[in-house]
């Protein structure tokens, strides 16, 4: 990297690196036909097919036990921690778990809308899309307090999305891999461009359910080379780590270990913001201005 590479925008008192803590909330929102779903929650760590529509029990109760035994686990670490956190959270699962929400609160964290529920928005049509964004940001505002400022698709977004976002008054878009810092996006060639604060599936838990193969070891080694990556390229460029957790996956006994070792050892460093990500935002923006539209 050339010498002459300068902070664009630097974060508070000097940091390296901004590290974003994302606390995803899904228990309680996902498929169910319970709900007039037309099936079960797909994404399923039991990796059962059904080839009918019926409750999945065993799998409901893997995502009830984020709720009762990991939740907790996690909420332990980042109190001892010390650590900021942003929630990505659905609606439908601070309603069902108000605990959570009275936690998010207390904490000072952040709550981000991961829509009202854990659902496949990319399926609506414009208007329906824009009552889902609507109806996800009214109900996190009401049981956290404060309406989100960014926004977390599952999996996909549409071509509406980024619009919809800005006229509702979104702050910011994590829909996006591209980068290890924020940008400017427009939504389409006229519109105003739209913060984005990319997010990051490598180093998400997520890896541990969807891969067998995958153990805490091999997640806590990789999380840990991909901050020292960053916190050597911070000391020249803007750099941020986003880690995606969840609470029925990391919240296991048998891998909240590798969460505390995460967290011990990045503790260690100095120079490490633990942001959350509407301060990164709002950092972004204040340093580096939005470019007019075209």
């Amino acid at each position: 990297m050339s010498a002459a590479t300068t902070k664009k925008y630097p974060w508070p008192n000097d940091a390296r690196i901004a590290l974003s803590m994302v606390v995803n909330v899904e228990e309680g929102s996902e498929y169910n036909i319970t709900e007039g779903d037309r099936g079960p929650e797909p994404v399923d760590e039991l990796q059962v097919s059904l080839s009918k529509p019926m409750r999945n029990y065993g799998n409901e109760s893997n995502y009830l036990y984020g709720i009762k035994e990991g939740a907790p686990r996690i909420i332990k670490l980042l109190d001892k921690y010390n650590v900021s956190a942003t929630w990505t959270v659905c609606g439908q699962s601070l309603e069902k778990y108000p605990h959570l929400a009275d936690t998010i609160k207390q904490r000072g964290d952040e709550a981000c809308s991961h829509g009202y529920r854990w659902i496949h928005q990319f399926r609506m049509k414009e208007d329906e899309e824009r009552a889902y964004i609507r109806k996800a940001a009214d109900s996190i505002e009401q049981t956290t307090g404060q309406r989100p400022k960014g926004w977390l698709s599952r999996y996909l977004l549409t071509d509406n999305t980024r619009r919809i976002l800005q006229e509702e008054g979104f702050l910011y878009h994590m829909d996006d891999y591209s980068g290890d810092e924020p940008f400017w996006d427009s939504v389409t060639d006229s519109d105003e461009p739209m913060c984005i604060l990319p997010y990051a599936m490598d180093s998400n838990d997520m890896k541990m359910w969807v891969s067998a193969s995958f153990t805490p070891d091999d997640w806590l080694k990789y999380a840990k080379d991909t901050f020292d990556t960053l916190y050597e390229e911070g000391g020249e460029q803007t750099r941020m780590m986003s880690l995606g957790l969840h609470l029925r996956i990391i919240g296991r006994p048998g891998r909240i270990w590798a969460l505390e070792e995460f967290l011990r050892y990045v503790s260690s460093k100095p120079g490490v913001w633990f942001a959350q990500r509407g301060e990164i935002a709002e950092q972004f923006i204040k340093h580096n201005p939005a470019p007019e539209a075209k």
